[in-house]
């Protein structure tokens, strides 16, 4: 099922505050339990970060909503951060969830436990990431939600542990990665759109990414959302979680080795295997895209069938970019509990 939304900002903040104000009134306990961790919109920051030893990770993340609450867990991509969630998760909060919001690794307070682990951006290592911190937080099963990164990572736990995964929601549909299927060139004008791709395989593209982070990422996110009008403060509040001193690491190891140019570790072979087989996902399904996304995406029906249980794509118009929770969190709010409920 294919449907189109418009987004409106004014609108979300509008709902919010009414939201806010009638959970006020209500005076039950599970809306003062909403009160006490939700916030008035827009929002400026999480607040204080939690941190917690997860697998090999001793992870940076935002916890907003009452803990005994169903969870959701937000999953961010690059160059974003947590921010993308800003908005979304005091929402979800108030619409009664435990929201989780984890910096991944190499990105803002999230450390590795030992100096000794490889820096490794494969898809499957940060997926077993998100197993890793819910065993910590001991959540048994949650709405995972992502963009970019943060979107493949939610598919690969959607389809290797669907236990785990009570629905989803996924920017840009079906984002597990097949080496061999990335041997293959694209069309001219998709290579074009992934430039920083190969700039990252070479010396030069991680020195330069080294040195100029902050400008790149600025570029990227001019580009990937083109229509975004963000401000310098909202810029800088994300640009601080690229001064983690495994950033550049992270960043170039993810797409060295998508290409087939950096080896994985042995101990993430077997779900690699069953990652390039390009499994199917029988969860209940949101998958969005916004009308203005810049990045290099598929269209909906090129990965339609990857969805076996209720799928519907939503496609958010108003000039919605590449960082949509963060251009349009009430789609993605929506999209989260509407998958809840399937």
């Amino acid at each position: 099922m294919r449907q189109v939304v418009h987004h409106d900002r004014r609108a979300f903040l509008s709902t919010m505050a009414m939201t806010l104000v009638a959970a006020d009134q209500l005076g039950s306990s599970r809306s003062a339990a909403r009160r006490t961790h939700a916030a008035s919109m827009p929002q400026s920051s999480f607040g204080p970060l939690h941190q917690i030893d997860a697998g090999l990770l001793n992870v940076g993340y935002a916890d907003v909503g009452h803990p005994h609450q169903p969870a959701v867990v937000l999953l961010h991509g690059w160059p974003y951060d947590i921010h993308s969630y800003v908005d979304v998760a005091p929402a979800l909060a108030a619409a009664g969830y435990r929201v989780i919001v984890p910096y991944l690794r190499g990105f803002g307070t999230t450390r590795f436990i030992s100096q000794k682990t490889p820096r490794n951006g494969q898809q499957s290592a940060l997926a077993i990431d998100v197993i890793a911190l819910m065993n910590a937080l001991e959540i048994e099963r949650a709405v995972i939600a992502g963009c970019d990164w943060g979107a493949r990572s939610a598919n690969i736990v959607a389809a290797l542990w669907p236990d785990r995964c009570k629905a989803l929601v996924s920017v840009s549909g079906y984002l597990i990665g097949s080496r061999e299927a990335n041997k293959n060139p694209l069309r001219p004008k998709d290579e074009l759109a992934s430039w920083y791709q190969y700039y990252f395989t070479t010396e030069r593209g991680r020195l330069g990414y080294e040195k100029y982070r902050r400008d790149f990422a600025r570029l990227i996110w001019n580009l990937a959302s083109p229509s975004w009008a963000f401000d310098d403060s909202v810029f800088d509040r994300t640009a601080a979680a690229f001064d983690n001193p495994d950033h550049v690491n992270i960043v170039i190891n993810n797409y060295r080795w998508r290409l087939g140019l950096a080896e994985g570790e042995s101990q993430y072979d077997s779900w690699e295997t069953q990652l390039s087989e390009q499994p199917v996902i029988t969860v209940p399904t949101i998958t969005l895209e916004g009308d203005a996304n810049g990045a290099p995406h598929l269209e909906s029906t090129a990965y339609a069938r990857k969805f076996s249980g209720k799928h519907t794509h939503r496609l958010i118009e108003g000039g919605i970019g590449h960082n949509l929770p963060q251009e349009a969190p009430q789609a993605f709010v929506t999209a989260v509990v509407d998958a809840d409920h399937y």
